[in-house]
């Protein structure tokens, strides 16, 4: 069907319903998508000294996430070589909790398998195999723990699984992010620390998430307190926004927070627009960042199955005003829970939408052509 919007403008089609339900889709997602591209896991915050772990699980895959003795993190298969015991066994973690913006624990200057007691360097090498002798035709430099890329950019770290399979990835990070690094190189994001974590499970494809993130076309009807701060999220369905500069405040309010003020003081080094405007990123395929001039609201999303995502929020604050007497978060933590959780609650409506029998695919309207992009990077790496 050939829809047009007011003006003769075309109305593009969505993907089809099966991209957001089928578990084959799904599979294929995590094979060409999560597990191929960079794949934003954390904070390098997390694991600040030696043999400090997380263990995350990416897509299904159990990853292990580790400080060196050097300093380096290093990212590995949840896996022993000897036999495939979990190193850290499944009831040991809780990935993506709330508890976890801190590592999950500490090994004690080495790897150690529950199982055998393999034991491996913070670097993945194996250092002893009990009663296993090298003159015996056993060579440990064989038998390192299977590699997993990581690699960092303002202060978060990506890891991606294809390494294992084809030795390098085929792009590195910062190819990846491709002019991102540069539009907002003025935010301190490596030096920010982590002050509050909200997680929420959101019975939505991730591709709902993003395409809702990708717009603000439903802002004005979905997100009243937001445009009160930002009336420009409701001019022209937000189809004129210029994000490259930043998103302006109403007069006289410059962050995120139900006032559109706070006492924190901008990051140093913004530039007149950053103080006073408010910017946002989409990086394929699971990291939204919204910036504003005194925090940033980070959202990892944690594909789980086709209908379901676990969606991670820090909020970061410059180490200067947390260290002031009586920080609080709250002003902007509270502001941003309130309009997280209009777009779950309505991004699960679509979800349930989209399972009617009538439904076939939606629709882009012209004011949400970036959620387009979605789609073609769907279809680009799927080869559909």
């Amino acid at each position: 069907m050939d829809l047009q919007a007011a003006g003769g403008a075309r109305l593009e089609a969505t993907l089809p319903r099966a991209f957001y339900f089928s578990d084959d889709i799904f599979a294929r997602e995590r094979e060409r998508i999560f597990h191929a591209e960079w794949f934003c896991a954390g904070r390098e915050e997390q694991v600040r000294h030696a043999g400090e772990y997380l263990v995350l699980d990416v897509a299904g895959e159990r990853i292990l996430v580790v400080r060196d003795k050097h300093g380096a993190l290093q990212a590995f298969f949840n896996v022993c070589r000897h036999r495939g015991c979990e190193l850290v066994l499944h009831e040991a973690a809780e990935p993506n909790s709330a508890s976890t913006t801190q590592a999950l624990g500490s090994f004690p200057g080495a790897i150690r398998c529950p199982y055998h007691a393999w034991t491996y360097t913070l670097e993945g090498n194996l250092r002893t195999a009990p009663f296993l002798q090298e003159t015996s035709g056993f060579d440990k430099a064989e038998f390192s723990l299977y590699r997993v890329g990581i690699q960092s950019f303002g202060g978060f770290f990506f890891v991606n699984v294809s390494a294992a399979r084809e030795g390098e990835p085929r792009q590195s990070l910062m190819e990846q992010l491709g002019p991102i690094p540069e539009r907002i190189r003025r935010y301190p994001l490596a030096d920010l620390v982590t002050s509050r974590r909200v997680v929420y499970d959101v019975a939505a494809n991730w591709k709902v998430i993003l395409e809702n993130y990708n717009e603000c076309y439903h802002c004005a009807g979905v997100h009243p307190e937001l445009c009160d701060i930002v009336p420009a999220f409701k001019k022209q369905g937000g189809g004129e926004l210029d994000w490259d500069r930043g998103i302006p405040h109403k007069e006289g309010a410059f962050t995120f927070t139900f006032s559109g003020k706070t006492n924190r003081a901008p990051f140093p080094g913004l530039d007149e627009d950053e103080k006073n405007r408010h910017k946002g990123e989409l990086i394929y395929p699971n990291f939204m960042l919204s910036l504003a001039a005194d925090h940033a609201a980070a959202f990892t999303l944690w594909p789980r199955t086709p209908t379901s995502t676990t969606i991670v929020c820090d909020f970061l604050f410059h180490p200067s005003e947390v260290a002031k007497p009586g920080f609080d978060p709250s002003d902007a933590v509270e502001f941003w829970d309130l309009v997280n959780r209009q777009d779950w609650r309505i991004c699960e409506g679509v979800q349930r939408g989209m399972r009617s029998q009538a439904f076939e695919s939606g629709y882009y309207a012209p004011m949400e052509n970036l959620s387009l992009d979605i789609r073609d990077y769907v279809r680009r790496r799927l080869g559909t």
